[in-house]
């Protein structure tokens, strides 16, 4: 008994009540990108990440010199698995679970690893290849996990966008595309039944910027505002964030999924932007993302899921230089490449000193690491009896 009440505040973070891993504390997190030749190291983002507090942290691929970093510093991650492996991972479940062990097994309990992202965007984007096999490589790295008895470590999971959704205003009329809908099933179907969260991008900043004229910029920002009332649910809205989730949950509800969560992996407000880009600008980007951060602050669900707290990862932790596409795809970042602040929401960027930081990584995280290890080794044992 003794021994239990000593670990059960580690097995709180792992387990839900139904015995599923949460991949996610608190609900602030951030996804690292680096599509860029002139951000900090890897180590210089610990340093940045553990002043700024921000302990949940999204990548989009398993590169090893992160996960290193990483290792034995309390932050935890979920790596990507890039959607141009989908298909050989959906194709070779041995594949799969080489894989894992690599790019996963290979770095715990050291390293935080909570989760793997399978594909990002996958279903309605442009590449219809990658539709009918983003399910068998779910499966595949799931059933990787669990073989090497990392499923009740690591959660796995698939991001989505708008383009899932035939429509999403008011939140309560949303249904999933009809193109995606028998690839959308049988995904929501595995999804629940290993624990897992119906994962949505969601960018006020883009429905904005498709629709200035009809779309209050202050409801985009949570700012003061009407907002929207929603009749079917008899719900008033004063942000377009939260609406924007509970159309996920409506989708998820007329699909037949009631209990699923929604978590957000990326949201934000681009800081720069194409002159067609409406509302690209340094001051909205800073009032979304200073007002998206009381908000997530609150603790406090939506108006149809007030019970649902929610928890976001931000988009992104720098501006990436060599992303293509609109001018507003390199501009998103929370920080310059440089490791100071993009605008000030409370944040402190890298400075000069803070070499002085880093080598304070170990000794800060002695403690961390050796009480991971336990529970790492606790948990597996536990699956194996």
């Amino acid at each position: 008994m003794t021994i239990f009440r000593f670990f059960s505040p580690f097995f709180i973070l792992f387990f839900t009540q139904r015995g599923y891993v949460q991949a996610f504390t608190g609900t602030y997190g951030i996804n690292y990108g680096r599509i860029a030749n002139n951000i900090p190291s890897p180590d210089e983002v610990v340093t940045l990440l553990r002043a700024a507090k921000i302990r949940n942290v999204r990548i989009y691929d398993a590169d090893h010199s992160v996960l290193q970093a990483f290792s034995g510093t309390g932050l935890e991650i979920v790596v990507g698995l890039p959607n141009g492996q989908l298909q050989n991972m959906s194709s070779n479940a041995d594949h799969a679970l080489s894989w894992v062990k690599e790019n996963v097994q290979s770095f715990l309990p050291d390293t935080r690893i909570r989760g793997i992202a399978v594909g990002n965007e996958v279903l309605g984007g442009e590449d219809f290849s990658m539709w009918g096999v983003l399910l068998g490589a779910v499966k595949n790295i799931y059933s990787a996990t669990k073989k090497l008895h990392l499923d009740k470590l690591v959660q796995i999971s698939t991001a989505n966008s708008f383009a899932v959704f035939a429509s999403s205003y008011p939140p309560s009329s949303c249904k999933f595309n009809d193109s995606v809908n028998q690839y959308m099933k049988p995904l929501l179907e595995f999804l629940q039944q290993i624990g897992s969260p119906f994962c949505l991008n969601a960018y006020p900043f883009l429905a904005y910027a498709s629709d200035p004229e009809h779309i209050d910029i202050n409801y985009a920002l949570f700012e003061p505002t009407e907002g929207i009332y929603d009749p079917t649910y008899r719900l008033h809205y004063d942000n377009m964030l939260d609406a924007q989730i509970d159309a996920a949950y409506a989708a998820l509800e007329n699909a037949g999924f009631h209990k699923m969560e929604v978590i957000v992996t990326e949201t934000g407000w681009a800081s720069n932007g194409d002159q067609s880009e409406a509302g690209a600008n340094v001051t909205n980007a800073r009032t979304y993302n200073y007002n998206l951060r009381k908000r997530l602050a609150k603790r406090k669900g939506t108006p149809h899921r007030p019970k649902n707290i929610v928890k976001a990862y931000i988009f992104a932790l720098f501006n990436e230089n060599d992303k293509p596409g609109h001018s507003s795809e390199k501009n998103y970042g929370l920080f310059k490449a440089d490791g100071s602040i993009s605008y000030n929401i409370g944040f402190h960027g890298l400075s000069a000193g803070h070499s002085s930081l880093l080598s304070l990584k170990n000794i800060y995280t002695q403690g961390l690491s050796w009480s991971y290890t336990m529970v790492f080794s606790l948990s597996s044992l536990i699956v194996l009896i």
